[in-house]
């Protein structure tokens, strides 16, 4: 093991949630930290103070109960000694079940965190480049800026990292009627890959004449623009015609219903989200809905009546690598282990989870410079779960993700038939090993 004061220091670029909680948590392993921001020198279109963490798409980090995936992740963070958390905790207003912040009040709480902690310089000036120091955490957000984006699409030779993000819903596989859907690929090859919701003619129509009447979430400005045909929202598809979903995501051809011997008027075409099959993903379905009007449309499809969504699909623009081509469960690159990403642009999803990426990044990049070993948190806890997702899933689908509980295991020898009692349980089950996982990580030491 190195001791702290002969170690080179540890280079964080952005000072976003993820970027101050990895400095945070290599500054308590006793690492020195230099972490560059680009405020106020430069501001992305979307930030506006010169404080370190801002929100700018709300103030909420969504719910405390523990049916909720977040919630459960809140809480191993809390237990993770996380800067995020305190600051969350302390600058906290009311907001029911949900966890809310004052905005100004928890971005002036971290930024005199991190200006006071001795281990941290903070550095106000832009990366432009890939740091070549010893180790090095990228954590520069959905709205990293035009030259380090170029100089990770180099690195990462993903072709293409900047771009509008097209999220389609997820839904849980037990809300699915079963009795109205059925398996099968087109013309039977590749084997009986999807699950297949038919619509009849009338509803059809029906779905989109309510699909084109339904609210949609306006653009904020620096997210104007033109969307590659790839990734159109649904809803403006069906602004082009009334047959051009029927021809495009819905069609039906080579999708006969083994139930008629025929093929419907449409079909939605349902994808396996994760190993398990809990999961299942909308096929072609991104959209930039409201939530209540996803919930409310979707739900008019044949086999979805009662559909319970892991994830609403979003459209926005973003900035994210494809993480399980790129990246070991250490939040580490696969070609080059003195560089971890954290935050959205590893490939996660929200304030909570970002932050969460930040504190493992930060830890795991101090424990190389310190020489200790490093075990991530196991896939039962919200910590692994999100990294599970990130290293496992599917690279040729990969999308980033909030936590919920369809990332998951399943319970073992447990058959839970409430939905709040089989979260309750996985929740009960992640802060167990997560206490385990912790004390462990501390048996080991820790420099401070």
């Amino acid at each position: 093991m190195n001791h702290p004061l002969d170690c080179e220091p540890l280079i964080v670029v952005g000072a976003g949630l993820a970027g101050c909680e990895a400095a945070w948590q290599a500054a308590e392993n006793g690492i020195r930290v230099r972490l560059f921001e680009m405020k106020p020198q430069r501001f992305s279109p979307a930030h506006h103070s010169e404080q370190l963490a801002e929100l700018v798409c709300s103030n909420s980090f969504r719910g405390i109960s523990l049916t909720n995936a977040v919630g459960c992740l809140k809480e191993e963070l809390r237990l993770c000694r996380s800067l995020f958390m305190a600051a969350a905790d302390a600058c906290q207003v009311e907001a029911g079940g949900s966890l809310a912040v004052d905005r100004d009040l928890f971005s002036a709480h971290i930024t005199e965190r991190i200006a006071r902690h001795p281990g941290i310089e903070l550095i106000r000036q832009e990366a432009t480049d890939i740091p070549s120091a010893k180790v090095v955490v990228i954590a520069s957000g959905p709205l990293t800026s035009g030259a380090l984006s170029e100089r990770i699409v180099a690195l990462t030779g993903s072709g293409q990292l900047y771009f509008y993000d097209a999220i389609a819903p997820i839904v849980e596989a037990d809300s699915i009627n079963m009795d109205k859907v059925w398996w099968g690929s087109r013309y039977d090859k590749g084997g009986a890959d999807y699950l297949n919701c038919p619509l009849t003619e009338e509803e059809y129509q029906h779905f989109v004449v309510e699909l084109r009447a339904a609210e949609k979430v306006p653009y904020r400005d620096f997210e104007k623009g033109l969307h590659f045909e790839g990734c159109m929202p649904i809803e403006i598809l069906a602004e082009r015609g009334e047959m051009t979903l029927a021809f495009g995501p819905m069609k039906p051809v080579g999708l006969k219903d083994p139930r008629t011997g025929t093929e419907p008027f449409a079909v939605v075409q349902l994808r396996k989200e994760n190993r398990a099959g809990t999961l299942f993903n909308l096929v072609g379905f991104q959209t930039k809905l409201t939530y209540p009007e996803q919930r409310r449309i979707f739900r008019l499809i044949p086999g979805l009546e009662s559909a319970s969504f892991a994830r609403l699909g979003s459209m926005h623009r973003n900035t994210y690598i494809n993480a399980p081509r790129c990246l070991l469960p250490t939040l580490q690159f696969k070609g080059r282990d003195d560089l971890f990403f954290a935050g959205q642009i590893s490939g996660v999803e929200g304030y909570v989870e970002s932050a969460a990426t930040g504190l493992l990044a930060g830890i795991a990049a101090a424990r190389k410079l310190l020489g200790m070993p490093w075990a991530p948190p196991p896939p039962t806890t919200a910590l692994g779960a999100l990294l599970t997702h990130l290293t496992e899933s599917d690279p040729e689908h990969f999308q980033p993700s909030n936590v919920h509980y369809g990332l998951f295991p399943p319970l073992i020898g447990k058959r839970l038939r409430k939905r709040t009692e089989r979260r309750t349980a996985l929740a009960q089950r992640a802060l167990e090993d997560v206490k385990k996982w912790w004390s462990e990580i501390e048996k080991q030491g820790r420099a401070y």
